[in-house]
């Protein structure tokens, strides 16, 4: 019954309660006033509209007599002069009750001024936006979920049992000092989210003792904190979006407000009790002139005068508020200012929206963001996760995280651990190891169930082993990645492998003089055969020429610095594939002629500009594997026919105008990557190359494709997009391999129907647009689809 009578029940109205009670932690004590001035301004609003409803009309009287000309705006009784007429004194009207309520309603809108008869619905109207506006920030879309979340974790934060315990313990400190965090070495870190709250040398001289342990669930609650957190805070300090809203929906109130007290107040004194009234109806009732009165005039004005000072009152709040606003520094929070002494170490200032929200909660209670503060200090979450390292991570959820790599092996990954859990040596099938920011990760003897171990991962984490493990590693280990920013982070073990085939190193490998190389010996590294360093280096380091005479595979990634001293590589008898990128090399170097037993060149990303030392490669018999990319070459010369045993060639993002007729005769060319050149044309020589299999010219100016490419029987891919073509050749339905093609960007109006029979297409091969594609037939379009 409620329900239907539209009433609210009691349960609608506690939810609406605590809805608006959970956002008081950021509502400022403005923002609290200014809300209970719109409850009073809206029942002044309401009351007005709810008597302009039901009591507002005006009573209207006959006027047997002609006033004078001051008459029609002043009462009789005001001193306005007018003649009787003698022989209407005490003269019945001869009305009737429906003249008179015609007479009042005509007169009320003629005569009754608009603001008696608006001014309490505009006032109602002004009330409602104040009021909509004034929680705008708490229901717009961009900000309303990170307000949302924003509370939520403030709240957990603040009854979490980890929070009383950690401030019990630091309040307990007999130091005067509060404890802070000293980084390694000499360089600062700035906070992100994936930079390690803490380094080795930092957890072994922190301590925050914590005299009762927690359970595991209140483990867990904590440490789900700190993840919520990490990740609140990386999105809040990317925008400042809640801070914009804030302050413009307190400019706008402080607009809206001005405005409605400057129109409010020259309503003041405007209200009039007594009206004179010409409903010009003589004829119907025999009088010309009325005399009304308006019965809620006085009641109005009085109400007006109170709306005007309540008005006034919340301009004056939201002038303080856009002060406030506008004084201090909100997108910057420092605790150390904010909370001197708090005893957990040196916490990073926030900044934008995530300082602004903490500067808003410290308005309502510094306490929140105290207590907050627990779940932002490094020391606190160093010390929590070492309490929970090995009780969280159990041997069931680092399963979970299992999974097979791109070749089909069981691979785990760690990262931005306080250490490496020892339930990860329970898990005998891993087979890749990646550890990834673990300051103080070791690796322990029970390493050795690890089997199936035979490829590890190390970025910016200088593990340690002990005996039993290194012993382990020796053996076992085959391939090996480092990723690392100075040589120190070197773990002093890998150069004793004995077993590794594979090294991967990227990193700065120069000393702080970047003149000398402190790579140590490699001797040790006996069964190395590929090696790749991405590094810096301005010569090859002596410990690469310990063991040039074993490698298969050398791969040089340099930062754009000159790499000389290319004549160490002819040492590299056995050498296979050679990759030299980024290292400022302006021609082909000599020395690759001395590498009889080189397979593959790959010269990417360098300035060479001409290629005339083609014809030396041709003592290289076995090379199949030409890569120029990314250079500024701007011609092939017909000596590239004497490569005959050259089988893919990738010289795409360079200045290519044409292909030359001799490029033509390497009849076991299967790959050929030209894209992103400035060629005009495919010449039709292109179809003496019957063991193509890829042919791409994507990004250049070719007009047509030659009809002699299709002769080219085992092509499977051939990409031409954002070209100039106009056509496709129907005698592209005689690859009967095509498995990709690509046409996007180019000016064509139509497919051939012939792109049927190329069946592998079918797949989902054919890229174009999707009108060129509706060209087709239906049946055709089916089967391509």
């Amino acid at each position: 019954m409620l329900a239907r009578r539209g009433m609210i029940t009691v349960s609608e109205a506690n939810s609406l309660s605590d809805s608006q009670t959970r956002f008081k932690a950021l509502k400022p004590w403005w923002d609290v006033l200014m809300n209970y001035l719109l409850v009073i301004m809206l029942m002044v609003s309401f009351f007005s509209v709810t008597l302009l409803i039901l009591m507002d009309k005006v009573v209207c009287m006959p006027m047997a007599t002609k006033p004078t000309k001051n008459m029609s705006s002043s009462p009789p009784h005001a001193g306005v002069t007018y003649l009787p007429a003698p022989e209407d004194l005490g003269h019945l009207t001869n009305l009737d009750y429906q003249q008179y309520t015609y007479v009042s309603h005509v007169c009320y809108h003629k005569t009754v001024p608009w603001q008696s008869k608006y001014f309490p619905y505009l006032a109602l109207l002004n009330t409602l936006l104040l009021l909509v506006s004034s929680n705008f920030w708490f229901k717009y879309p961009k900000t309303s979920s990170k307000v949302d979340h924003f509370l939520s974790i403030l709240a957990k934060c603040f009854e979490s049992p980890w929070t009383t315990r950690a401030l019990e313990e630091t309040t307990d400190q007999t130091s005067p000092e509060p404890v802070r965090l000293k980084p390694s070495g000499s360089r600062s870190v700035e906070y992100s989210p994936s930079t390690p709250c803490l380094n080795d040398s930092t957890l072994s001289s922190i301590q925050l003792p914590i005299s009762t342990i927690l359970d595991r669930k209140e483990e867990e609650q904590a440490k789900a904190l700190f993840e919520k957190i990490r990740h609140f805070r990386s999105q809040a300090e990317d925008s400042d979006v809640v801070y914009r809203v804030y302050m413009g929906q307190t400019v706008f109130k402080v607009v809206t407000v001005v405005i409605v007290l400057g129109y409010t107040s020259s309503l003041v004194g405007s209200f009039s009790f007594h009206h004179i009234c010409s409903p010009g109806i003589q004829n119907f009732m025999g009088y010309s002139v009325f005399y009304c009165t308006h019965n809620l005039a006085y009641i109005l004005e009085k109400l007006l005068l109170t709306y005007i000072i309540l008005v006034s009152l919340y301009t004056l709040m939201g002038m303080y508020a856009l002060f406030w606003l506008l004084s201090r520094p909100l997108k910057v929070y420092s605790f150390e200012k904010n909370h001197e002494g708090s005893g957990l170490g040196d916490i990073p200032e926030v900044k934008k929206d995530f300082a602004f929200l903490l500067h808003m909660v410290d308005r309502y209670d510094s306490l929140y963001s105290r207590r907050f503060s627990v779940f932002l200090s490094a020391v606190s979450e160093a010390r929590l996760k070492e309490l929970a390292l090995n009780a969280e991570w159990s041997g069931d959820k680092l399963r979970e995280l299992v999974s097979r790599d791109a070749k089909g092996r069981w691979e785990l990954r760690l990262s931005m651990l306080p250490a490496i859990p020892r339930a990860v040596y329970d898990l005998n099938e891993i087979e890749v190891l990646k550890l990834e920011l673990i300051s103080s990760a070791k690796l322990m003897g029970a390493v050795s169930k690890l089997g199936s171990l035979s490829e590890l991962h190390l970025s910016h984490c200088p593990a340690k082993v002990d005996p039993d493990a290194f012993s382990f590693l020796r053996q076992r280990l085959k391939v090996l990645y480092v990723r690392f920013t100075d040589l120190e982070e070197l773990p002093p073990w890998i150069y004793c492998l004995k077993s590794l085939q594979q090294l991967y190193l990227s990193g700065n490998l120069n000393s702080s003089n970047n003149k000398s190389i402190r790579l140590q010996s490699f001797h040790g590294l006996t069964s190395l055969r590929v090696l790749s360093l991405t590094s810096n280096l301005s010569s090859l380091p002596s410990a690469v020429l310990e063991v040039a005479g074993q490698l298969s595979k050398l791969r040089l990634q340099n930062s754009g610095s000159e790499l000389g001293s290319l004549g160490h590589l002819r040492k590299m008898g056995h050498l296979q594939e050679l990759e030299l990128h980024h290292c400022q090399i302006h021609r082909i170097p000599g020395v690759v002629t001395r590498l009889t037993t080189l397979q593959s060149l790959d010269l990417t990303s360098n300035c060479i500009l001409e290629v005339e030392e083609l014809e030396t490669l041709q003592r290289i018999r076995g090379l199949s594997t030409l890569r120029l990319c990314h250079n500024a070459i701007t011609r092939l010369p017909p000596s590239i026919e004497l490569l005959r045993n050259l089988e893919e060639l990738f010289m795409s993002y360079n200045r290519l105008e044409a292909l030359p007729a001799a490029l033509f005769s390497l009849v076991k060319l299967r790959h050929l990557d030209v894209s992103y050149n400035c060629i005009r044309a495919v010449p039709p020589g292109v179809g003496h190359l019957s063991r193509l299999q890829s042919l791409v010219v994507t990004g250049n100016q070719i007009s047509s494709l030659p009809r002699e490419l299709f002769r080219c029987t085992r092509l499977k891919l051939l990409h031409a997009g954002s070209n100039k073509l106009s056509s496709l050749p129907v005698e592209v339905g005689q690859l009967p391999l095509l498995s990709s093609l690509v046409l996007t960007c180019n000016s064509l109006t139509a497919l051939p129907e012939e792109l049927a029979t190329c069946s592998l297409l079918r797949r989902g091969g054919l890229n174009v647009e999707e009108e060129l594609l509706n060209t087709l037939p239906s049946d055709v379009r089916s089967k391509l689809s």
